[in-house]
């Protein structure tokens, strides 16, 4: 896999997945922007992207907020020209029975997991038309196929990142550009580790593969979707799950 002279953007790109799938597109030559609302860590991974003689950029957005994004997209594209790679990956979790949910937690979710993937595409889409040629990554769930209890407005907006996958692709393949959603299952990062040990037990024995995955196991499969040899492919769900959804 080559990325040479490619520019990508990675949101929520700042820790777990999207740090890992940062690091693993710059490994393979492409500058990087990342777009975080959390500017945390942002200096260290773009040290990081440095040091593999990589151009790296950070713009603080909030996702679910489209001024945000038409914001940094501007600020992107004025400094790079263009984006090739666009790796919607920014998403959060707010866990309640239904019974207890509060419509903020269903609504913020919604915003930044669902609303968020609409704001970034839309935002970048127009000149991969017209250059007809790009890459568009939608990172989902498991739990967007499958349900989880206490996750009603995750598995809602996970979902409908798959269903917006699916449409985008069939509305630009022939412009050249592909659209894929990656499901990940159980990923060892800071957004699983809160989860109970009884919990992550009961979860570890749902994987045939018998372990948690890592954040580079998703980060692997999205350089590929960004690469030359996934040309053909587009409007897919890849599952990345250790055999959990079989």
């Amino acid at each position: 896999m080559e990325l040479s002279g490619k520019v990508s953007v990675v949101t929520g790109g700042v820790q777990g997945i999207g740090r890992a799938i940062a690091l693993r597109l710059a490994e393979l030559g492409s500058d990087v922007a990342v777009m975080d609302l959390k500017e945390e860590g942002s200096a260290e991974l773009l040290s990081e992207m440095r040091a593999l003689r990589r151009k790296p950029f950070f713009a603080r957005a909030d996702v679910s907020l489209s001024s945000d994004v038409d914001a940094a997209a501007e600020e992107i594209i004025g400094l790079f020209g263009r984006v090739d790679v666009l790796v919607n990956n920014a998403g959060i979790t707010r866990d309640a029975l239904l019974m207890r949910m509060d419509e903020k937690s269903w609504d913020s979710v919604i915003s930044v997991n669902l609303k968020g993937t609409f704001n970034c595409t839309r935002a970048f889409l127009r000149g991969m038309i017209k250059r007809r040629s790009g890459r568009i990554i939608n990172v989902s769930s498991v739990v967007g196929i499958m349900g989880n209890a206490g996750q009603s407005n995750y598995a809602a907006s996970k979902a409908g990142v798959i269903g917006f996958t699916k449409s985008v692709a069939k509305e630009v393949a022939s412009r050249g550009i592909t659209v894929n959603a990656i499901a990940p299952g159980f990923i060892d990062t800071e957004m699983t580790r809160v989860i109970p040990e009884e919990a992550r037990k009961s979860f570890l024995l749902s994987i045939p593969a018998g372990r948690a995955g890592a954040a580079e196991d998703v980060a692997n499969v999205v350089a590929f979707l960004a690469s030359d040899g996934a040309s053909y492919i587009t409007g897919q769900t890849i599952h990345v799950d250790g055999g959990m959804l079989m």
